[in-house]
């Protein structure tokens, strides 16, 4: 018994930081979805985030660039985000 309890403490030590970090990512994809799709300039329900070790990437289109770059200070903004990789496009209507 002593032994299965170290073998799974070691583990889960070893595999910590991946599991923390995979999980402080899903909390900063959620933050920062919540604040584009709450924004009524950015409206971002069609914008694609993606969150890798703190850098968030967003992709989509937007209507003007003053919006493309407000969606980058509302992402920056949330607690945890390493940088932003801006990657919306302008769409003409």
């Amino acid at each position: 018994m002593t032994r299965l309890i170290v073998v799974l403490l070691s583990v889960f030590l070893a595999l910590g930081p991946a599991w923390a970090s995979q999980a402080s990512d899903d909390k900063i994809y959620d933050q920062v979805r919540m604040k584009l799709v709450g924004d009524p300039d950015v409206k971002g329900a069609n914008l694609q985030v993606d969150v890798k070790d703190g850098v968030v990437t967003l992709r989509g289109a937007v209507t003007q660039e003053k919006y493309r770059s407000k969606a980058e200070r509302l992402t920056k903004k949330v607690k945890g985000v390493r940088s932003v990789v801006n990657e919306l496009t302008i769409k003409v209507q």
